[in-house]
């Protein structure tokens, strides 16, 4: 795999505490970046920030809450100085099932995380980002940003609204140099999966573990996409289910 120098660089990651953002947390400590990890989980962060040590901080945030994201990307800059990148991974799958069934409570906890937390961190982070004059914003997008999939409306639904604010942050951000773009990473191989084979609704919940990439593919994608060789990708998905990105980000 490829390189990348992120010294001095800070990112802030939420969902942190597994699967992509842990495994990013990691690859971004790696290249030299400081961390922050953000997610309700304070006991997990805690000790992923314990591993990667001086050059990492917990803090305990749920992204539906605004003054919580707020506040994590107020301690981000109080440790590290300021706040380079921005990686909106919180996500939730759950409640899969048909919507004639739907408990629109439940359903409308998904748009909360995976919607309204990615406009919490962007809203957040980007005035700081436009006053420095530079920032990079990656958002985890997902297939079912741009297709239906049976079972999961709240989940498509909530992903093409997080496309879509990649794409506004791009058109409103780019001339104030700021990089906006999203990572659509296929079949991960992390507890969203179990989740989705349990309910062995639609095909991918009867795809084999085999089948999935490791986390650590998306988050060495993520550490290419705050390069500008992913530049053409700006306000939109990065797919890793095209051979051309796999070998441009040096994973085949």
């Amino acid at each position: 795999m490829k390189n990348f120098d992120l010294s001095a660089k800070t990112v802030l990651i939420t969902g942190a505490s597994k699967g992509i953002g842990a495994s990013a947390a990691r690859a971004f400590a790696d290249a030299g970046a400081n961390v922050a990890l953000i997610a309700r989980s304070s006991d997990a962060i805690n000790a992923l920030a314990a591993e990667i040590g001086a050059k990492a901080i917990a803090v305990p945030c749920d992204v539906s809450d605004y003054g919580d994201v707020e506040n994590a990307v107020r301690a981000t800059h109080n440790a590290f100085g300021g706040l380079d990148i921005l990686i909106n991974n919180a996500g939730v799958v759950d409640p899969i099932g048909h919507l004639a069934d739907c408990d629109p409570a439940e359903w409308g906890k998904v748009i909360d995380i995976n919607h309204k937390g990615v406009l919490h961190g962007m809203r957040a982070a980007m005035p700081g980002m436009i006053a420095q004059g530079h920032g990079t914003i990656l958002n985890i997008s997902s297939g079912a940003a741009h297709g239906p999939v049976e079972g999961w409306s709240a989940y498509c639904s909530s992903k093409a609204g997080a496309f879509m604010l990649t794409r506004v942050g791009d058109l409103e951000a780019r001339d104030k140099g700021l990089r906006i773009l999203g990572l659509s990473p296929g079949t991960v191989a992390t507890d969203m999966q179990r989740t989705i084979k349990t309910s062995g609704i639609n095909p991918v919940s009867q795809l084999d573990w085999k089948d999935h990439i490791a986390p650590e593919w998306p988050a060495q994608t993520l550490l290419w996409m705050c390069s500008d060789a992913a530049d053409a990708y700006l306000g939109q998905d990065v797919s890793l289910r095209d051979e051309a990105i796999r070998k441009a980000v040096g994973l085949i």
